[in-house]
């Protein structure tokens, strides 16, 4: 048994096929499948279930891959003695995120941390859903998380930003100001496509504050939303701090607000360090936003 070994075994119970697992580390996929095999070989055990869809770790492989994250966790440390602060050759870092908040970790924290720490390849690792982004953290699949709070007990969170959602309508749209919540009730609505991730975030956040509105346009076409709505078929809740070009149309505050707290969350464990590094500048950049 080596290292190697253990970081394709883990490569491939977080990708779900070796195909994807070997272009991940940048390996000849034979390679990573005769590594995995002798392991399997070497243990006596069968680590993967192997379909023509992929794999599926088996009760045994679920163990193994609990224990090499332990152990790859703790060479990383090591190495970590030696290299200096996050000074990471080649270290990664994994972070999850629901569809909702990845344009903030994208396109705000993620280019400003390269800047700073450009040895560490950082990794997104998209989620449905926040169950799916505590999943993620529990099973090790990645290291921290971009996430709405509050979080589950056995999670530790970090206060990152309150956002405000706002409405954004055709100026037509007669309405009190601020909005009562309630008159988003049997409002025509532009919204995501239903089923989709964004969908299900939209409409737990309607079903908290009791309204049912009426959708117009149903869609994931992000960039097409504000031409819906310009175009006076719907009005749109989103973030204030995502919106870009207001011409054309309104934006209105809800009263009492509708916010959303956001934080970086991992599990109750030791990090590495590329992940400690990220999670400081985390809470530098929310307090000089303040």
């Amino acid at each position: 048994m080596n290292l190697r070994q253990l970081r394709y075994v883990v490569a491939t119970a977080d990708h779900g096929t070796m195909t994807s697992a070997a272009q991940a580390l940048y390996v000849a996929q034979p390679a990573l499948s005769r590594a995995v095999r002798e392991l399997e070989r070497e243990l006596g055990v069968e680590l993967f279930q192997r379909s023509g869809r992929g794999v599926a770790l088996t009760d045994v492989g679920e163990q193994v891959v609990r224990q090499a994250r332990v152990a790859l966790d703790a060479v990383d440390a090591i190495e970590g003695l030696s290299v200096g602060r996050s000074n990471g050759r080649g270290a990664e870092l994994r972070v999850a995120v629901t569809a909702s908040l990845e344009p903030e970790l994208t396109g705000r924290l993620i280019p400003r941390f390269a800047r700073d720490q450009p040895a560490v390849r950082v990794r997104v690792v998209r989620c449905a859903d926040r169950d799916r982004v505590a999943a993620a953290l529990r099973a090790g699949r990645a290291d921290l998380a971009l996430a709405d709070l509050p979080v589950p007990g056995d999670m530790t969170a970090h206060p990152f930003e309150q956002r405000e959602v706002v409405l954004i309508s055709p100026p037509a749209l007669k309405v009190r100001e601020p909005v009562p919540p309630a008159a988003l009730d049997g409002m025509r609505l532009v919204l995501p496509a239903r089923g989709s991730p964004r969908r299900a975030e939209v409409d737990a956040m309607l079903r908290r504050i009791g309204a049912t509105p009426v959708a117009a346009v149903e869609s994931d076409e992000r960039g097409a939303w504000l031409g819906w709505v310009r175009a006076g078929m719907g009005s749109l809740l989103w973030y204030r701090n995502q919106i870009e070009d207001t011409e054309g149309v309104t934006v209105r505050s809800f009263m009492p607000p509708i916010t959303r707290m956001i934080g970086i969350v991992h599990p109750h464990r030791r990090l590495p360090p590329a992940a400690r590094d990220f999670l400081a500048f985390a809470k530098e950049t929310a307090r000089d936003a303040h």
